[in-house]
């Protein structure tokens, strides 16, 4: 674990070996890691640090959150931990017309600045005492797209923005005011890397055209991410999906960096923008699934083929690695980038 390897490497530095960082909620080999149950409240804190030291991470992925009160849909999950059941999907808003009276700064529970500054501190310090050898960024999930997915669901979200977009926009303008407060409490926290996650898109790709992300979205993310920038902050996005086709939009808003599944393209990337950009991720979680130890050690090889001339580059099982991946699988990962992130 270093957190100078990650900073340099967030700073475009290039440090001797390939960074790395991963999402695990693999209950049975952090136990074997780290001897703390990852699904044990009380022992959760404990699993995540010791195993950021075990598997040597250099950056954690990590945002800042509190309970806005606002309505919260939830469509319902995979079963991607040990000890989780599914639920039951649930949906706040029953129609259109109910999703366009909405007004997100009206209903949620917004602090004063100084409480929202407290906050993120609170969130802050916790995190460089549980990951001392790694960076630990600040950053938010919901952002502009995403706080549509998780307050109204997809559908009511794609319906009401096609039924009246004069009447949804100033739904996304109250999001935006939203996030932008999140913003300005990271700047005078003095936090220096925000992770802005916004899953823009599907795994096939765009949900909403082009144009329309042109136009509604991406204006609304620049402006965050100016503010952010103009207080030196480095901004790194995050998505879930296949945003090939944004690649050059994304560059245009100005983010530093960008942490990927392998449903987008690291080559496109490292062509576009690998040289001046942070780029994170894109190992594929399903060959860690079902492949060979041959099958694991050319993945890990085709990632660090392309990133090892890349400054920013960093190692990540793409999504996350679940509990249903064989431990073996994960110990001939951990192995191979060992192996082939170094550069010199």
């Amino acid at each position: 674990m270093s957190y100078n390897d990650g900073w340099n490497a967030l700073n475009l530095k290039m440090p001797a070996r390939i960074p790395h960082t991963e999402y695990i909620s693999h209950r049975q080999f952090i136990l074997e890691v780290t001897g703390f149950d990852i699904e044990n409240i009380d022992e959760v804190d404990k699993a995540k640090s010791m195993l950021a030291l075990k598997l040597n991470y250099d950056f954690i992925w990590s945002t800042f959150s509190r309970d806005w009160k606002l309505p919260r849909t939830d469509m319902g999950r995979a079963k991607f931990t040990e000890t989780e059941v599914p639920w039951e999907s649930f949906y706040p808003f029953n129609s259109v017309d109910e999703v366009l009276s909405f007004n997100p700064l009206e209903s949620a529970s917004i602090p004063s600045m100084d409480e929202l500054v407290d906050e993120v501190k609170t969130y802050y310090s916790k995190g460089l005492k549980m990951y001392p050898d790694a960076v630990f960024p600040g950053g938010f999930y919901n952002s502009v797209f995403t706080w549509n997915i998780v307050t109204f669901g997809w559908e009511l979200f794609m319906l009401a923005a096609k039924d009246n977009m004069k009447k949804f926009e100033k739904i996304l303008d109250q999001f935006t005011e939203i996030t932008l407060l999140v913003a300005t409490a990271h700047i005078k926290a003095n936090v220096p890397v925000y992770l802005f996650h916004d899953d823009i898109v599907w795994a096939s790709g765009p949900a909403f055209s082009p144009e329309w992300m042109k136009k509604y979205i991406f204006p609304r993310q620049k402006k965050i991410v100016d503010l952010l920038k103009s207080n030196n902050i480095l901004v790194l996005f995050c998505a879930d999906g296949n945003f090939d086709v944004f690649i050059d939009d994304l560059i245009e808003i100005g983010f530093d960096g960008f942490i990927f599944e392998p449903l987008t393209n690291l080559e496109l990337l490292a062509k576009k923008c690998g040289k001046t950009h942070v780029l994170m991720g894109n190992i594929d979680s399903r060959i860690l699934q079902s492949g060979s130890e041959i099958d694991i050690k050319n993945e890990v090889k085709r990632c660090a083929d392309i990133g090892k001339n890349l400054p920013g580059y960093f190692f990540a099982v793409g999504n996350h690695i679940p509990y249903t991946v064989p431990i073996q699988s994960v110990h001939h990962y951990l192995k191979y980038i060992e192996e082939f992130g170094k550069r010199y």
